[in-house]
């Protein structure tokens, strides 16, 4: 008779950034066992609270599944002698498997005889393996992990007990010194100790202790919460998602409150109060239904509504004490100048061998400069564009973002209007640190856009330069995701220009500074491959294959824009029938042209009409197409490649073009290798695999 399973891991209270990945891995770890160990079961379930995290496997079979299996042994010739008795190899083999020579028969593999036995395996009672659970729990992986009294586990916070039951008994093991039993906690305030008879009554059991060991019913919990107090007090609270994740990882048994604070404090920048809200207290802003920030906060309790008054008094005295020093912060730096903050960059570092923050400041205007003079922009934008790129990190040696470190940028805008800088430069000096996420929002402005890219360009192309590449998940620099910032805006800007050309400005910039770097051509390569990877990620996200993203990235990535739009456009033609003769000529002329033959064609040498209307087809191809890539018109482009087509054809068709003569044929591959070489310019097509030959 199928039972349930419950393993709970109780423990001191885990960082709630720990809870969900934690959580996510018991579950698939434990699935993953049960398939291992051949156990069926109906359903697998998983909860997690900041004290606990549990698996349920509902109807769990009381043995593992019997098996068949075949065991592949040495070839014939090693398990026979001369004479056709066994060897000792085959007698091994048998014996290895639990069987005797009789029990071999012969298969055949490829051509060669080889000796086999089938073995039954009989599932083992499920009871005796359910104590390798333990496994499960020390597998888990977290962030950051510790170490407590003379235990060698380490783990993100200690275990405190171990819920482990098959039905109603208790499975037995040991892990950090805690023996497994029936018994769990309830809330740590509120609760009380709790015997569980079988799995089943778990969730039930631990309610009426408040304890809510559903995150997504606790979730729920906050939400309709918020919605009742929107709606009651004609209030708009703003619900972020990040924050009501780690609220819900906070708490066990979820209570709403509303505080206040004094309406003075609305003089301060918005941003200034919702980050002192969300990222100290980890409390909701609250709104008028206008948009306005009104006085109020909404804070999440982890219990009941016991003496909430208290528990709200307490919390806006909290919150009073940060504003306090927020706004005493606002008005010192407000007394200071630009200059003044300026001058500190020169003190802090911003990487060892990279130099200080006035270095990199330096780099920037410099890369600005150089971008802004590529795109021919308007005196007066490159007055903006090189002021920001020279302020843009001012705002670092304040008081405010010193205090609110994710204000950087923010503060930066505010304070440079206040100082009298133009809103070009002050929304520049903000936007130059977008997008802080991979997919996050990207400068409005051009100004903005070029300083972010000057910026994030700086820090990759150093970084790299000295070695530090990143590795697996370590990437402390968040290098790859301000490379995938940089794609995503000049995909958007579309500018005329290519990554390529921006490295060269960064690198450029490095070499002016005197750093020492690993050998150029080294660097350039490494940054090559590590841009390469990116794009190719932003060529998946847009639903583009593989081989289409290794044919249009063959050489280099180019005008970020238009090799997206070329991929799509190849992507679109991958499958579309009509383009099927296109396609088979170009291809065909691409793995023809194989000689890197780079002198001109000489017409007076063809004998045919059909190698002269080729010629004549590609010399009018040539400037038509290169108008199309001018414009970047990815479509239109191809379309005109394509229109070479039946040239190519017909030049196959009436030509040997590895002809006796040398100089006939030397001058077909030479005719062949520029329509390559122009086709190549906008992607590689023999490494598509055209889905019209499937």
């Amino acid at each position: 008779m199928a039972k349930d399973v419950l393993l709970e891991i109780g423990l001191e209270e885990l960082p709630a950034r720990f809870v969900d990945d934690a959580e996510k891995q018991l579950k698939e770890n434990t699935a993953s066992w049960l398939q291992e160990q051949r156990i069926s079961y109906h359903s697998i379930s998983s909860y997690s609270t900041p004290r606990r995290l549990t698996v349920h496997i509902t109807k769990v079979a009381e043995e593992q599944e019997t098996i068949e299996e075949e065991a592949k042994g040495p070839a014939e010739k090693i398990a026979k002698d001369e004479e056709g008795n066994w060897t000792k190899a085959a007698i091994g083999f048998t014996k290895g498997q639990g069987k005797d020579v009789s029990d071999i028969y012969m298969k055949d593999v490829k051509g060669t005889n080889y000796i086999h036995v089938s073995k039954v395996i009989k599932g083992k009672a499920t009871s005796e393996l359910l104590p390798d659970l333990q496994s499960i729990i020390e597998s888990i992986q977290f962030g950051k992990n510790m170490r407590w009294g003379t235990e060698t586990l380490r783990y993100a916070r200690p275990i405190r007990w171990v819920v482990a039951l098959f039905g109603s008994e208790v499975i037995p093991f040991e892990v950090a010194s805690v023996v497994t039993s029936n018994v769990t906690y309830g809330h740590r305030f509120l609760g009380e100790k709790i015997t569980l008879e079988t799995p089943k009554e778990y969730r039930e059991k631990l309610a009426k202790n408040f304890v809510i060991v559903d995150a997504n019913e606790r979730e729920k919990m906050i939400v309709d919460a918020i919605q009742a107090a929107e709606a009651k007090h004609h209030y708009h609270i703003p619900v972020d998602a990040d924050l009501l994740t780690e609220v819900r990882n906070l708490v066990e048994y979820p209570t709403l409150f509303i505080g206040s604070f004094e309406e003075k404090y609305l003089s301060l920048p918005s941003e200034v109060l919702i980050t002192s809200m969300k990222e100290h207290q980890r409390y909701f802003p609250v709104m008028s239904e206008d948009g306005n920030l009104l006085p109020h906060f909404v804070g999440v309790r982890n219990g009941d509504d016991a003496s909430l008054t208290t528990v709200i008094k307490g919390n806006e005295k909290v919150l009073r004490a940060r504003l306090s020093d927020a706004a005493f912060f606002y008005t010192e730096d407000k007394k200071r100048s630009i200059e003044f903050f300026q001058e500190k960059l020169g003190k802090v570092v911003f990487q060892e061998k990279l130099g200080t923050i006035a270095n990199k400041t330096n780099r920037i205007s410099g890369i600005t400069k150089q971008l802004g003079t590529r795109l021919e922009l308007e005196q007066e934008m490159t007055k903006d564009a090189l002021r920001a790129a020279e302020i843009c990190k001012f705002d670092l040696m304040t008081n405010m973002v010193n205090e609110f470190t994710k204000l950087q940028g923010i503060i930066g805008e505010k304070y440079a209007r206040h100082f009298g800088e133009t809103e070009q430069v002050s929304m520049a000096i903000k936007e130059h640190y977008l997008p802080v996420q991979a997919n996050g929002e990207l400068p409005e402005s051009e100004i903005g856009a070029m300083l972010s890219i000057a910026d994030k360009l700086d820090t990759i192309v150093g970084c790299i330069s000295i070695g530090l590449i990143p590795t697996g998940s370590q990437d402390p620099y968040g290098l790859r995701r301000q490379a995938l910032g940089v794609m995503r805006i000049l995909e958007e800007r579309k500018w005329n220009i290519t990554l390529e050309e921006l490295l060269a400005f960064a690198l450029e910039q490095l070499r002016k500074t005197g750093i020492e770097t690993k050998n150029e051509q080294e660097v350039q390569q490494e940054l090559h491959t590590f841009f390469t990877a990116r794009a190719s990620f932003i060529l998946k996200e847009a639903d583009v294959e593989q081989d289409i993203t290794q044919a249009v990235l063959h050489e280099k990535i180019g005008n970020v824009s238009y090799t997206i739009a070329k991929a799509q456009s190849l992507s679109e033609k991958r499958s579309d029938e009509a383009f099927k003769p296109v396609q088979e000529a170009l291809v065909r002329l691409l793995n023809l042209a194989k000689q890197d033959l780079t002198g001109d064609v000489d017409p007076t040498l063809f004998e045919t009409d059909s190698e002269k209307e080729l010629y004549r087809a590609f010399e009018s191809v040539k400037g038509n197409y290169n108008e199309k890539n001018q414009r970047k018109d990815a479509k239109e482009a191809l379309n005109v490649l394509s229109s070479l087509s039946a040239y190519i054809h017909d030049f196959f068709e009436h030509n040997m073009v590895m002809a006796e003569d040398e100089n006939i044929r030397t001058n077909r591959l030479t005719l062949v290798h520029h329509i390559a070489k122009l086709i190549r310019d906008y992607a590689d097509l023999t490494k598509i695999e055209w889905k019209q030959h499937f």
